[in-house]
């Protein structure tokens, strides 16, 4: 059985069949854009290829068009580098693989979470080269944007990728084949980008998966190592806590946990609080709203009916002394109220997910609802926004396995649709089938009674 990861070996006669297929199957691409059934006739692709190319398609990819789009100009994506948590293992990555990728044919490239690159680099010549389908510092290349390659696939699947030549959905990019592997939080687990090798044949090899990996492995070591001693360094010298802080800025993802919890958990610069409900709701407010929010709107989603400004200050008041023992530089700014600094909320990441086709990634982070017990008008909008669109994604591009996992959920229960698409994909003889009867016939009691 071929592996799902790898494509052939480069070279050989099966991978030679396996780009003819895949050039014929680009000739049939326009039905999965249509959303024609006759898409499934695409035969000869690897099963992940093939349905990469399906939500490239879902995602209104084009594979017509050469280049890839540029998502951050120059000043942005200098400070957006300077502030990433992948700045600080980028050393490790230009020992490991920039400097031996030097006139090999080969391209370094490392990105954010959602396939924006941040950092291209290698060898000169097929750096010019790749310029001309924008495989650039500060192009978007996710699934969305430019359809099934190494980087924007590993981050929809979250796993290693090898893609060859004609697998790739954009056709200017038929000439190159890439390999790429998440990076993940090392404490956390969250994914905060993707390491790629991108060129010729050599780069689908299999030992340039095991050196990615490696290298992955080493780097995601490093950042451990990194946020400990920035930690030591402040218990040690509290006074100078400040600078120590600030220098360790770029190593975490400041974050707020929302999904299936009454009270967020807020991580800033390492440090983790529990908030109270009531700052549960303004932060979740506020992490949507980062232009921020005059005194007015915060209140009308932050209170049903009329809220008080006077009520509001007092809350924020509290709010502030929580954020100021947490860390200085995290307290709100007034006129209007905005956060100071930024902050990835969970719920941000499923919305992230869905955008770029990743549902399975989503349901791994959906713990539940957004602050399932909140009445905050803002809060139960961002709940329904999010709920919603990840029960739509999960209905249209949902395997079996991820819509029996979401049917475990409290908000779906009762969700008889659910359950009748899962029927509609389960083979006539499956053994699922009769767990998912009895479950909707269970609805059907409760219902009745």
């Amino acid at each position: 059985m071929r592996n799902p990861i790898h494509p052939p070996v480069p070279g050989s006669d099966a991978a030679e069949l396996v780009q003819r297929r895949a050039l014929a199957g680009h000739e049939r691409l326009e039905t999965l854009r249509l959303g024609m059934p006759e898409g499934e006739g695409i035969v000869g692709l690897r099963r992940l290829v093939r349905e990469s190319w399906q939500r490239s398609a879902n995602l209104h990819a084009n594979p017509d068009v050469a280049e890839a789009p540029l998502a951050l100009d120059r000043d942005e994506l200098e400070e957006y580098r300077r502030q990433h948590p992948l700045a600080a293992i980028m050393p490790v990555i230009k020992k490991l693989l920039v400097q031996p990728s030097h006139d090999s044919g080969l391209l370094v490239a490392v990105g954010d979470d959602v396939g924006r690159l941040l950092w291209v680099d290698g060898d000169p010549v097929m750096q010019r080269r790749a310029e001309g389908m924008m495989f650039v510092a500060g192009a978007d290349w996710s699934e969305a944007s430019v359809g099934t390659s190494a980087p924007g696939t590993a981050l929809a699947l979250d796993r290693s990728i090898q893609i060859s030549g004609a697998e790739h959905f954009k056709r200017s990019v038929h000439p190159w084949s890439c390999t790429a592997v998440p990076f993940h939080d090392p404490d956390s687990g969250a994914v905060l980008g993707v390491v790629d090798i991108t060129g010729t044949e050599t780069a689908v090899a299999p030992h340039t998966l095991s050196l990615v990996e490696a290298t992955v492995a080493a780097a995601q070591a490093q950042l451990r190592i990194e946020r400990l001693t920035m930690a030591a360094a402040v218990r040690e010298k509290p006074r100078r806590r400040s600078a120590a802080t600030t220098s360790g800025q770029a190593l975490y993802r400041n974050s707020l946990q929302l999904l299936g919890r009454d009270q967020a958990l807020l991580s800033i610069e390492g440090r983790t609080v529990s908030l109270s409900a009531r700052h549960s709701e303004i932060l979740a407010i506020l992490s949507s709203q980062p232009e921020g929010l005059s005194a007015d709107d915060l209140c009308a989603q932050l209170y049903p009916g009329d809220g008080s400004s006077v009520t509001l200050r007092a809350e924020m008041v509290r709010l502030r002394k929580v954020l100021q023992e947490l860390s200085p530089d995290a307290v709100p700014e007034s006129r209007p109220y905005r956060l100071p600094v930024e902050l990835l909320p969970d719920s941000g990441q499923v919305l992230n997910c869905l955008q770029r086709g990743a549902h399975r990634i989503a349901l791994e982070i959906y713990k539940g609802a957004v602050l399932p017990r909140s009445e905050a008008p803002g809060v139960v909008q961002l709940r329904e926004r999010v709920g919603h669109l990840l029960r739509e994604a999960l209905l249209t591009d949902g395997s079996v396995d991820s819509l029996l996992k979401y049917a475990e959920l409290p908000e779906a229960k009762y969700d008889v649709d659910l359950r009748l698409a899962v029927l509609r994909l389960l083979p006539p003889r499956s053994p699922k089938r009769a767990a998912v009867v009895a479950d909707l016939e269970r609805i059907e009691t409760d219902l009745t009674a």
